[in-house]
């Protein structure tokens, strides 16, 4: 066998492996699983959770996942917190320890001190019958036939197993708390998934000029102000109302035409009904409007009149396109 076909079933039997894994999971969402999301759910303390080796990695993710959707959380490695970092644990926190045999040294020395604090204690463990499963009150049971690496000895397999339960886990406190996409957003400002939870149109309009002419401006004033205002169009306005749009196009059109410009005002070459969108519309609907009808600006309206103009350079300079 040539070395690219070794990797590649390598790696489709590691994903096999992993999948199959990952569906048997779904056997292991049980009332032990409900009490331990309704556990954490109704606690006032916060999630501590502990691991070591690949495991503390995976509870690192885990800590991650919950803050962002909203359940306060702390990762508190398994070899540290019997070295000085138990202070972590307060009264009311509920404790999660990772551990795939349930039976390392550390977890051994662990867990009992996080019970005699009084603290409730979930396992994710792939063995029930471990010192940990024992000590646990619940146990979230993460079964794995084999891992991926055929030696079996890498965590691949039961680290799947873990993330995926923790996931779960978060993902459940997340609905019983009716964690919505205006929560999450509070939670990401920064970044593009951020913008598109929470940019407005009225954010981009204001870092724009505002182009502007009447019915009547001649066509010669009316290139001027495209020009002077450097978005490739401008507004006709009548009482503070959009009633068409002039765009470098248009432009290029009636010029094309050899109709005479010193006898054309804007009305006679503007785009009536123009595509508009309030100020208070998100960011990311702009987006979808010009995509939907293939435009690249919009005009921002405020109670129905006219505020300004959002453009798709400004969607992509703020990462939302």
């Amino acid at each position: 066998m040539d070395l690219e076909n070794k990797a590649l079933e390598a790696a489709k039997r590691t994903v096999s492996i992993e999948a199959q894994a990952v569906n048997n999971l779904i056997n292991s969402i049980d009332s032990a699983f409900a009490k331990a999301v309704l556990s954490i759910h109704n606690s006032n303390g916060r999630v501590i959770i502990t691991g070591i080796g690949k495991s503390a990695i995976i509870a690192q993710k885990m800590v991650a996942t919950m803050n962002s959707t909203g359940t306060p959380a702390i990762f508190m490695h398994a070899a540290d917190a019997i070295h000085g970092d138990l202070g972590i644990i307060q009264k009311n926190d509920v404790v999660v320890c990772l551990s795939k045999s349930g039976n390392t040294p550390e977890i051994k020395v662990l867990v009992p001190l996080i019970k005699d604090f009084g603290n409730l204690l979930i396992a994710i463990t792939s063995h029930k019958d471990s010192f940990l499963g024992k000590e646990a009150d619940f146990i979230l049971h993460a079964p794995i036939e084999e891992e991926a690496c055929p030696n079996g000895l890498a965590p691949t397999t039961s680290t799947t197993a873990q993330l995926v339960i923790g996931d779960a886990l978060a993902v459940s406190l997340l609905e019983l708390k009716g964690f919505s996409d205006k929560d999450f957003a509070k939670y990401h400002p920064g970044g593009a998934l951020g913008k598109k939870l929470y940019l407005r149109v009225d954010d981009l309009v204001s870092q724009n000029k505002k182009p502007e002419v009447s019915a009547t401006t001649s066509l010669r004033e009316v290139i001027i102000n495209i020009s002077e205002n450097m978005l490739g169009m401008t507004v006709v306005t009548s009482e503070s109302k959009a009633i068409g749009v002039i765009t470098d196009g248009d432009l290029r059109r009636m010029l094309t035409s050899g109709r005479n410009i010193d006898d054309l005002q804007a009305h006679d070459i503007m785009s009536d009904h123009p595509k508009t969108i309030d100020t208070d519309a998100m960011a990311v609907e702009a987006r979808e409007t010009m995509e939907e009808y293939n435009i690249s600006q919009l005009v921002a309206t405020n109670n129905g009149e006219y505020a300004g103009v959002v453009h798709i350079h400004d969607l992509i300079r703020e990462g939302i396109l």
